[in-house]
Parts: structure tokens; sequence; C-alpha cells
């Protein structure tokens, strides 16, 4: 009895990161939009300002990692809305170094670049690996969901930091993230290590969000749809639903090592 409680309480945890399916790269980008356009709402239209706008979506970042964290295995609604309030966080961040600090975008950029590249070693160091298939620790979930954030505020940085050096309209702006996705893809069919291929695509998807709900929100006269923030917000967030309650009844972005364990 004693043995099998023992087994029980140091049983390794199951892998809490959804498999890479065409479904995480489609919510991702859904996600990275509505970190775009909900922190602009916010904070614009109905007038939070940035601080007040980063404070209550970072109380609720911390409150939905709190519930992630409870899980053993990867559970579709907590994590997916852990990223929603990720990229809204990472937006925040950098529209305050750039807006209330004055920070200039290249500058930001490094300094983001620099920082993932600094937390990528101190995990691998740690861990000795960045694969997101081995993510069955809190250890190694703390060091992912660092990475995440420090992703959406670079990429929230380089996109906005290719615009003004540019000045492309939104829907011209949408091609050079989609350019550089379909690059880092066609490496990857060649060669590229996969670990590196992910990650590139990651930070990547970021500006190409950010761009796409810049392009639905933007009024006409300036290139976009004229949707608005909110209507852009509320179209993405209910597709974010509607997705993760699909994923949530299918399964089929779970792990497949995770599945065996989980039917065992």
């Amino acid at each position: 009895m004693t043995t099998s409680s023992h087994r029980i309480r140091v049983a390794p945890l199951l892998n809490r990161v959804p498999e890479v399916t065409v479904f995480f790269w489609v919510i991702k980008i859904l996600c990275t939009t509505v970190g775009e356009s909900f922190a602009d709402y916010v904070n614009e239209t109905l007038g939070f300002g940035l601080t007040n706008t980063t404070l209550a979506f970072g109380l609720a970042l911390v409150v939905a990692l709190g519930l992630q964290f409870r899980a053993r295995r990867y559970v579709p609604g907590p994590y997916w809305l852990v990223v929603v309030l990720v990229s809204v966080v990472g937006t925040l961040l950098t529209d305050n170094l750039t807006d209330a600090r004055g920070v200039p975008l290249w500058l930001s950029s490094t300094v983001f670049a620099l920082l993932l590249g600094g937390v990528f070693a101190a995990w691998y160091a740690r861990e000795g690996t960045l694969s997101i298939h081995s993510i069955n620790t809190a250890a190694r979930e703390g060091w992912y969901w660092v990475v995440v954030l420090v992703t959406f505020a670079l990429g929230t940085a380089l996109g906005d930091w290719t615009l003004d050096l540019t000045g492309w309209s939104p829907g011209a702006a949408i091609l050079l993230p989609a350019g550089l996705i379909l690059a880092v893809l066609v490496a990857w069919r060649a060669g590229l290590g996969p670990v590196l291929s992910f990650w590139l695509a990651y930070v990547l998807t970021r500006p190409l969000g950010a761009n796409i709900g810049d392009f639905l929100a933007t009024g006409r006269s300036d290139g976009g749809l004229g949707l608005g923030t909110l209507v852009t917000s509320i179209v993405f967030l209910a597709t974010i639903l509607a997705t993760v309650v699909y994923l949530t009844v299918s399964s089929v972005d779970r792990v497949e090592a995770e599945a065996r364990a989980a039917g065992s």
C-alpha cells in the first residue's frame, strides 16, 4: 500500500502542451490577433490606459497560470486561455516600453531577442532539451511559459518596427511574416531541426497575427477592413472558443504518448 501510494505521488506528469498540428498553428494565430486587437480595445477604446490594462491582464494571467499548473496533463481550455492572456500581456509589455517609456522599437526588439536567447540557454542548460514534447514537469513548463511570453513581446516589437521601417499598409504587412513562416516550413522540410523550426515559426506567428488584426480593425481609409478592435476581438475569441471545444471533445491534439498512457 505504501509503495503504491509513493508511486502515485512521484509519477511524472503527462505532457502539458498540445501536439503541433494544424490546429495548433491556427489557434496560435487567432490568439495573437486577439492579443493585438483586444489590448488596443481595452487600452484605447475603453480608456483604461496602459498601466491599468497591464495590471488587469497581468493578474488574469497569474490566475490562469495557476489553473494550468494544477493540471497533470494538457487540457485545451486552461492551456489556450493562458496563451490568449500571454498574447495580450506580451503586447502590453512592448506597448509600455514604446508608448509610455519612449524606448525605440529597434532597442526593445534587440533586448527581447537577447532575453529570449538567454532564457533558451538557461532552459537547455537546466533541462537538456528545448522540445515541447518533453514539457512533463512543472520546471519545464515554467521555462516554456517564460519563453512564450518573451516571444510575444519580441514578435510585437519586431512587427511594429517592420511597419515603421517599411510604411506598408496593414494588408501588405501580412505578407512579410507569412513569407518568412513559409521559408521556415521549406527549411524544415529540407532538414532544419524541428525544435529550431518550431520556435522560429512561433516567434513569426506573433507579427503575422498582429498584422491580421490591424488589417481587420483599421479603417478602410487607412487600408484596412474597418471592422474595429471590438468586432475583431469578438469574432476571433468566438472562433478560439469553438476550436477549443472541438479539441476538448476530439482530443486530436493530444500527444500520442500521452494518449497511450491515458488509455493504459
